[in-house]
């Protein structure tokens, strides 16, 4: 329903008012931006991205009350989990080659 890459989609397209916009800063295609946007309205009971076609104005996508909400509630699960997995992310952390070593 929701991941990384999808909240950071949707915090894209609030800040830059555009599902192409976002996509591009991600590195993806519109095509893309559009059909994971899809999914979340499809999963959410109401859209968390509404959007205007493009024209003569310009298109252009806003993030719902819904979205906002979701996007807020997804952060707090992912900073609580990571407060709670903090002594074991530590430990991983730890046992991961300096950068640059060599081998593998």
């Amino acid at each position: 329903m929701l991941g990384p890459g999808k909240a950071e989609l949707l915090a894209r397209i609030r800040d830059t008012g555009s599902i192409s916009a976002a996509g591009r800063q991600m590195g993806m295609s519109y095509k893309r931006a559009w059909m994971l946007v899809e999914e979340m309205n499809r999963a959410f009971r109401a859209p968390v991205v509404t959007s205007t076609r493009g024209g003569a104005g310009g298109g252009g996508a806003e993030v719902t009350e819904a979205g906002e909400a979701v996007l807020r509630l997804y952060r707090a699960v992912v900073e609580r989990a990571a407060e709670a997995a903090a002594v074991e992310l530590a430990e991983l952390e730890a046992m991961l080659r300096p950068a640059g070593a060599a081998g593998a």
